[in-house]
């Protein structure tokens, strides 16, 4: 997951979750109860706010996930890449998990629960999109977020910020095709022209403009960046929060109708954490890397960039699809679950650091 919580540098780091992340789960559930309140109480408002659209875009909907998603991207230093020689046995682990394995199980995962076990309670005509959902949250890897469950478990600071810069690097070419491959083959039919368009407008352009923007900050000084970084963390956290109250309001009906259907998307979510963590965790064990390096392996192959994934089901399927909805699910169930995560990594540590021999 992302959000404004990362440092703009390894050694800035924050220590702890920051207030709005720690209650993070509450957020997301007020906007859940506010979104579905406005949306029963307001309907034409909301219907107005879905018909502003240029090129198949929702105009309300691409500014908040520029703020969300540019503030986050500011904090990237791509000059971190040559960094990834010094542990290429664990960044191999990371890039295994997160493009070889996760988005794939995920797609498996979905088949598995919603297509045939629980598909007897969820609403026929949502069963694609739903899956869909998923593989779109499962596709887009942890960006900033991540820094925050590193520093909970002092893990390598150089190490993460290397893998999460090669990862929005990749992002940038892969996303696309991975999601395309994983909706052709769970038979759902793939808007080509608006999955290239989501990855031009919420990955290229807005990674151009957060790095020129971070250039133009550097050359003031770290100090002058930092204070950048200050000023604009609000933006993230704010703008996510109206993008769930929108997403909501449009949903509103749905969930009225069937309040089961959060809790049954959380089971596929709530494996594919436990299970790519504990792979990755595993395998860098395996291969010999450091606990320090481990950690963040393993944390940001379970956690996701929910923003993108949120972003992209809009602009492919709309605010009132299953697919919508699924990304979301992901954000609620995020801090909860990537805590117990920290928790088991910080308490095997004996284990981990005890030779397998």
């Amino acid at each position: 997951m992302s959000t404004a919580a990362e440092g703009a540098a390894p050694l800035a780091q924050p220590a702890a979750l920051g207030f709005f992340e720690r209650w993070l789960t509450l957020w997301v559930g007020l906007c859940i109860v506010t979104g579905i309140f406005l949306g029963q109480q307001f309907p034409a408002l909301f219907q107005a706010l879905g018909r502003l659209e240029v090129a198949r875009v929702n105009l309300p909907v691409g500014l908040l996930i520029w703020a969300m998603i540019v503030p986050m991207l500011l904090r990237i230093d791509f000059g971190a890449l040559h960094q990834v020689r010094a542990h290429w046995r664990g960044m191999g682990v990371t890039l295994f998990v997160n493009w070889a394995v996760k988005p794939f199980s995920m797609a498996l995962l979905g088949w598995l629960f919603i297509r045939h076990l629980f598909a007897p309670l969820l609403p026929p005509e949502q069963i694609d999109s739903y899956i869909a959902g998923l593989i779109l949250l499962a596709a887009a890897p942890c960006t900033a977020m991540v820094f925050v469950w590193s520093r909970l478990t002092n893990g390598d600071p150089y190490f993460t910020l290397s893998q999460v810069a090669l990862n929005d690097a990749i992002m940038v070419l892969a996303f696309a095709p991975i999601v395309a491959l994983l909706l052709g083959v769970a038979s759902i039919s793939v808007p080509w022209d608006t999955l290239l368009m989501s990855v031009v407008l919420y990955i290229i352009i807005p990674l151009a403009l957060a790095q020129l923007w971070r250039k133009r900050l550097q050359m003031r000084g770290q100090q002058a960046l930092d204070a950048a970084l200050s000023r604009i963390q609000p933006w993230s956290a704010l703008a996510l929060l109206a993008m769930l109250v929108l997403l909501f309001a449009f949903q509103g009906d749905a969930i009225l109708r069937q309040p089961l259907v959060i809790a049954l998307l959380a089971v596929p979510i709530l494996i594919q954490v436990f299970f790519n963590s504990a792979l990755a965790y595993w395998l860098n064990r395996a291969v010999g890397e450091k606990h320090s390096v481990a950690c963040p392996s393993a944390l940001i192959g379970a956690s996701n960039f929910f923003e993108l994934a949120v972003a992209a089901a809009i602009s492919l399927f709309g605010f009132e699809s299953g697919a919508a909805l699924a990304t979301v699910v992901g954000v609620l169930i995020e801090v909860p679950v990537m805590l117990a995560v920290v928790k088991i990594v910080n308490v095997s540590r004996g284990w981990y650091e005890h030779s397998p021999g």
